[in-house]
């Protein structure tokens, strides 16, 4: 989701999150993925943020998708202007939706960010048609890959937003990343997987080794475009395990 933070973002950061494969490579596997998702009865769906504006749904709907994840926050100084129309159509248009935060972690602490993100419409219900909230933790797009962090200092950030994000909704966080930039920053760290669901970033055939400590993932987001607007993703599971998951 990189190329989807606030209009300040450089696409040189989204050149470093996908796999070096070929863009018709790329384009083969886009094309074929949601078919097989289909056929295998794993739901699809997308995720989208500013950059999509005002989202035609019922044509997202008509192209598949089965649950949304819109962007809510980035930091404790952005909202999504067109979030209210993503996050609100989604749902009436029937799919299961959810709202993200994109971290910035050398702004403020993990824990403002997650009250900043459920005050700003990042919170949970038990609806049914709600996912749990999603952390976006992942390369900077505005300088240092590690946010200037070390990897232990990166851990306590990430520890701090999801359990304040639990207090203040009594749901773990989906956690949002690429398996290079989780090595990289916080030493592999598998300390959240027990909780917190995963949702790995690959553009390729599969979604490839995963983060530490995650032995399987929740969502894959495996391309940035496709037929539903934003960047396509599938969910690892029968439509009754989606809604399990929003259930809580």
């Amino acid at each position: 989701m990189v190329k989807n933070t606030s209009a300040r973002f450089s696409s040189r950061t989204k050149r470093r999150a996908i796999s070096a494969l070929a863009i018709g490579a790329l384009a083969g596997a886009a094309a074929l993925l949601p078919g097989t998702a289909q056929a295998a009865g794993n739901p699809i769906g997308d995720d989208v943020s500013s950059h999509q504006g005002n989202v035609n749904w019922s044509a997202t709907k008509a192209a598949g998708a089965q649950f949304s994840y819109s962007k809510a926050t980035e930091g404790t100084y952005y909202t999504n202007p067109y979030f209210a129309q993503q996050y609100n159509g989604a749902y009436n248009a029937g799919l299961i939706r959810g709202a993200y935060h994109f971290a910035t972690p050398n702004t403020t602490g993990g824990a403002t960010q997650a009250d900043y993100f459920v005050a700003h419409g990042g919170g949970w219900s038990a609806d049914g048609k709600t996912l749990p909230g999603a952390l976006d933790i992942e390369y900077n797009p505005y300088g240092a890959e590690c946010y200037g962090l070390s990897q232990s200092s990166m851990r306590s950030w990430i520890a701090s937003f999801i359990n304040e994000y639990h207090a203040r909704t009594s749901r773990w966080a989906v956690i949002y990343t690429t398996t290079d930039w989780w090595s990289t920053c916080t030493g592999n760290y598998g300390g959240f997987a027990a909780n917190d669901p995963l949702w790995v970033a690959k553009y390729a055939s599969s979604p490839g080794t995963l983060p530490g400590g995650w032995s399987f993932y929740t969502f894959w987001q495996y391309a940035d475009s496709g037929a539903m607007a934003g960047d396509q993703d599938v969910f690892n599971g029968a439509y009754s395990r989606l809604q399990a998951l929003a259930l809580g």
